[in-house]
């Protein structure tokens, strides 16, 4: 099987935000307002993930702020006090709101935050929660009837406390447009780069992740945790390095014959490690970066599409839109226009989560 007829594993994967009539230029635009929630008890490395990936950005598109009940210092689990410059009006009046995780999980979250919350979803805001922040997000009634995902520990208690949410235990992040739900810890990660990336553009995101040191894309639909038995020593070796090997060979043909060579190992054997440390296939992840590759020349250059599909491995302009579509709900020409292309006189991105 040709690596070129995969499907794409993503979950409810976004299409680009595109307003099409938010041409102001980058000096006039407003910066799009994300308000992070911080809880009693919020886990700091959850909370430092959108703080990071946020303020991150270049030329600062992102204007964010940590907010709580009130003004003041919040726990944090680990015993030390974070503190936050806002109260609850900041929510509701925010573009994004982020919920990072918090424990204990099952603790009842204030009515006034979960009045905020219904608040900012109400009036079109855009909610985002990490790890156990999805427990505030179905308490607030804003996950009833999607599809959300939570650290995999947890799931159990979030499906029983919340039925009428339908809760997937097994993906890094779930996005259902206004709502975005991540897994714990290294999914924020993902997710916050996800709403990069839909904001603004593969190529901002993977600029974002490179400053981060972080993937540079990894699908919502990827799994969590994969349990396997430890490694003898010898196997403990990652396959990194041909990733990064097959990432500046995109345009040519890649096989999982050819990636297993390259890491000297059977293609049955190369094919199992391959899962077991990434949680997708080989021929999904590159499936995944050829996409990502494509939005970044789409959105970078003036390349016609056939170019464009040669370059990034998928071979021809059908194929191209086929997987474009599936993948992201549009057409290459759709996206290009979504966002800045190579003639500087061209129109500006669109305005952040519209």
């Amino acid at each position: 099987m040709r690596e070129e007829t995969a499907s794409p594993q993503e979950t409810h994967a976004g299409a680009p935000a595109a307003s099409r009539d938010a041409r102001a230029g980058a000096a006039e635009r407003v910066p799009h307002r994300v308000a992070v929630l911080v809880l009693d008890g919020v886990l700091p490395l959850d909370l430092g993930i959108p703080a990071q990936v946020f303020t991150a950005v270049p030329g600062r598109p992102y204007e964010m702020t940590l907010c709580g009940r009130r003004a003041g210092p919040v726990p944090t689990a680990a015993g030390f006090a974070v503190t936050v410059t806002a109260g609850l009006e900041t929510v509701r009046r925010a573009d994004t709101v982020v919920v990072p995780g918090y424990a204990p999980h099952l603790r009842p979250v204030p009515a006034a935050v979960l009045d905020a919350l219904a608040d900012a979803h109400a009036r079109g805001g855009r909610l985002v929660s990490v790890c156990t922040g999805a427990f505030a997000l179905a308490a607030a009634g804003v996950l009833d009837g999607c599809t959300a995902t939570t650290h995999w520990l947890y799931a159990d208690d979030l499906a029983a406390r919340h039925p009428r949410v339908s809760v997937d235990p097994r993906v890094l992040y779930v996005d259902e447009g206004r709502v975005l739900t991540s897994a714990g810890v290294a999914a924020g990660i993902d997710l916050c780069l996800h709403l990069v990336r839909r904001d603004l553009g593969a190529a901002t995101a993977n600029e974002v992740a490179r400053t981060l040191v972080a993937a540079p894309h990894r699908d919502g639909g990827q799994a969590q945790y994969i349990k396997r038995p430890l490694a003898p020593a010898a196997e403990n070796a990652t396959l990194a390095p041909t990733r990064a090997w097959a990432l500046t060979r995109l345009h040519e043909p890649l096989t999982v014959r050819r990636l297993a060579a390259h890491a000297h190992m059977a293609p049955r054997t190369f094919a199992r490690r391959f899962v077991a440390e990434t949680g997708t296939t080989p021929l999904r992840w590159l499936l995944a970066a050829r996409l990502d590759r494509a939005r970044e020349l789409l959105e970078s250059t003036g390349l016609a599409v056939d170019q464009v599909a040669e370059r990034c491995g998928l071979g021809s302009p059908s194929n191209l839109r086929l997987h474009f579509r599936r993948a992201l709900g549009t057409s290459p020409t759709a996206y290009r226009a979504a966002f800045t292309a190579a003639d500087p006189t061209g129109p500006e991105p669109p305005s952040i989560g519209d």
